[in-house]
């Protein structure tokens, strides 16, 4: 996720020389330089030495110790506005373990950054100020876009939805591709038109602008082939079985950052 906000950061124009990053393994480090030019260190305390603003994307596993480790670095020195990518970790632990004076904001990318068309949630702590917003914001969005929330509890449901959401969304192209073939179709036909589908229904839904339940009726003729599909699927419970889905990653999410975020 960090090279992908690297990448989209110096796609946009911003100079490398105003990019640094730190990564604990060798072979990541030379990848990053050779990919895009910017001064990559094993050392966090290097790579963030004057920096303005530090993104930590790092596991949340490890989110403490890294945390822990830059405060001491930062002792006595302003702290920069800290975005942290990491899931769960609630912004009031990452203050405290930044020795409590942090400006935080968090953000939930999921994984279609990596190409830019990436969804992600942000959270600002009443602490950041409106310059502050607009600086996280401008990062972010070299991944996609971007949306604010008022309450960092909705982070627990964002993670739930969009965080989580590509890998739901692969399962059913996985789940239809392998139904087409197992119906007759050979599997590089299955996939091939099941991704492109699912493509298009996507731009479809961004670039007209209507509704779902508009576009779903515009391809729903009474009586016909796709009326009888969407039928399966209500009455297979579709929605309902959806909103399991998400109400079960949303727990989890919040099972997470209390298990994390515990002294």
């Amino acid at each position: 996720m960090a090279a992908s906000l690297i990448a989209g950061l110096l796609g946009r124009g911003h100079p490398a020389r105003c990019l640094r990053a730190a990564d604990p393994v060798p072979d990541q480090r030379l990848a990053l330089t050779q990919a895009h030019g910017i001064a990559v260190f094993a050392d966090n305390d290097q790579a963030t030495k004057d920096a303005d603003v530090v993104v930590l994307a790092v596991k949340p596993q490890v989110l403490r110790t890294v945390c822990q480790g830059l405060a001491a670095a930062w002792a006595g020195q302003p702290t920069p506005l800290i975005i942290s990518i990491a899931a769960g970790i609630r912004s009031t632990d990452i203050q405290r373990w930044l020795g409590g004076q942090a400006t935080v904001v968090r953000a939930m990318p999921n994984t279609p950054a990596l190409l830019g068309a990436g969804a992600t949630a942000l959270y600002a702590s009443s602490q950041v100020t409106i310059a502050q917003r607009q600086q996280a914001e401008n990062i972010l969005q070299a991944a996609g876009v971007t949306v604010w929330l008022p309450q960092e509890d909705e982070m627990d449901l964002v993670t739930a939805l969009s965080g989580s959401g590509p890998a739901y969304f692969f399962l059913v192209m996985e789940s239809l591709a392998a139904a087409a073939t197992e119906l007759g179709l050979a599997a590089d036909t299955a996939a091939l038109l099941t991704r492109q589908t699912a493509l298009g229904a996507a731009r479809m839904a961004i670039e007209t602008g209507e509704d779902l339940p508009t576009l779903r009726r515009r391809v729903t003729s009474p009586g016909g082939t796709t009326e009888c599909g969407v039928a399966a699927l209500e009455q297979g419970q579709l929605r309902a079985l959806l909103k399991q889905t998400l109400v079960a990653a949303q727990t989890r999410s919040k099972e997470l950052a209390e298990q994390l975020g515990m002294d």
